[in-house]
Formats: C-alpha cells, sequence, structure tokens
C-alpha cells in the first residue's frame, strides 16, 4: 500500500491551472475507464499522461493523494451543481428526480468514482477518509436535509429521514455499478450502458417517489 501521508487535496489544483497536475489526473481516470479497475500503478498513469512518475509525489504526495484529487475533481461539478437545484423555481418533486438522474449519470460519467469511494473511505488513511467525507458525503447528505425538508414543508413528501435517504439513493447508485460484475456471473447481464441507465433513472424515479410522496401532492406534482 501506498505511503499515507500528505493525502489532502492539493492546493495547487484550486481552478485547474496546473496542466501538469491535470494532465496525470486526465491520465488515470481514463486508464480506470479503459480497464474498469482503480488498480492502475503510477508508471502506467505516467506513461499515459506523459508526465514523469516522481511529478507524482510533488503535485500529489503519493498515490493515494492523486486518487483523492482525482475523486475531489469529479465530485466538484455535482456537488456545485446542488445549490443550484435548490434555488429552482419548481416543486420538490421534481427537484428530487432531477437529483435521481444527475446522481445516477455522475457515477456512469466517472464508472470508477464508487471504487474511489470505497477504497477512501476504508483502505485509504484516516486523513483520505476525512477529506472525502468532507467533500462528498457532507454536502450532499446536507442537500438531502435540505430537499427533503422542503418538500415535506411543501405537502409533498412524507417524514423521510435524511440519512436513510442518503443510503438508499446512495447504495442503489452505488451497487449498480459497483456490484455489477457480481450480477453478470449470476444474471448474465450486461454492462451499464447509456439505456440501461436511462431505464434506472426510470426505475428509482419510480421506486422512490412513490415510497415517498405524499399521495394527493405527489398526484398533482407528478402532473396528473
Amino acid at each position: 500500500m501506498e505511503s499515507q501521508l500528505n493525502t489532502s487535496v492539493p492546493t495547487k489544483l484550486a481552478g485547474g491551472k496546473n496542466s501538469t497536475a491535470e494532465k496525470l489526473l486526465v491520465a488515470a481516470s481514463d486508464l480506470m475507464i479503459e480497464r474498469s479497475s482503480i488498480d492502475v500503478s503510477l508508471s502506467d498513469i505516467a506513461q499515459k499522461s506523459g508526465v514523469n512518475a516522481a511529478l507524482v509525489k510533488y503535485h500529489f504526495g503519493n498515490k493515494d493523494g492523486l486518487l483523492l484529487a482525482l475523486l475531489a475533481r469529479d465530485a466538484a461539478t455535482e456537488v456545485t451543481q446542488l445549490e443550484y437545484l435548490l434555488a429552482q423555481p419548481i416543486a420538490p418533486t421534481a427537484k428530487l428526480k432531477l437529483h435521481i438522474a444527475g446522481i445516477i449519470r455522475a457515477y456512469h460519467q466517472f464508472p470508477y468514482m464508487n471504487r474511489l469511494i470505497h477504497y477512501l473511505l476504508h483502505e485509504s488513511s484516516v486523513d483520505s477518509a476525512d477529506e472525502v467525507s468532507k467533500f462528498f458525503v457532507a454536502p450532499l447528505l446536507e442537500f438531502h436535509r435540505r430537499l427533503l425538508a422542503e418538500g415535506i414543508k411543501a405537502g409533498e413528501f412524507r417524514n423521510i429521514d435524511p440519512v436513510l435517504f442518503y443510503t438508499s439513493l446512495i447504495g442503489a447508485c452505488d451497487h449498480l455499478f459497483f456490484g455489477r460484475h457480481a450480477m453478470s456471473r449470476a444474471t448474465g447481464v450486461g454492462p451499464v450502458t447509456d439505456e440501461v441507465c436511462r431505464q434506472y433513472i426510470k426505475h428509482m424515479e419510480a421506486l422512490i417517489c412513490g415510497g415517498m410522496l405524499e399521495e394527493e401532492k405527489g398526484r398533482i406534482a407528478n402532473g396528473e
């Protein structure tokens, strides 16, 4: 296992201004997508990026630091969109559906994201786990708290526990991508294609909304 020193998100990546560091992140991302695995070596990343492997230590401290920065980069767009979604003048149920679709599409766009989250939360250092909690878990959970409170106040949602909701939504998305290999062996299902992603969005919308909407307001919010 890599050294656990200096695994906080590098400040040099703020705004994506460092081209060398960004090349390393792009190479790591491309390799993980190509191989359907986060098990890529520094030498592979260096070769893919055309950057000297020694620069990984300069920019990220070690491999875990690079993985942490990659997850932070990929999660940043989704997290910044949460406030924008909350501010939209639409019904809470409509926001909920957009959020469900957004989360599933993010996992589909970055299929290694869930594996990185698992690794950095459970198999890396305590510092890495704390960083992931700060820039991914905490903002997402806070968004769920606020969205659910808005829906309850509007009379559209039942009284749903935010932690249980987070567990249900993120767990369902996580298993589609993380558990797909096990399912393929047992049932013969194929990879997560764009069509599978669209079907899963519809399935999760129906499953989650069907279980948490107040009956009368839910029909109104759904345009019935």
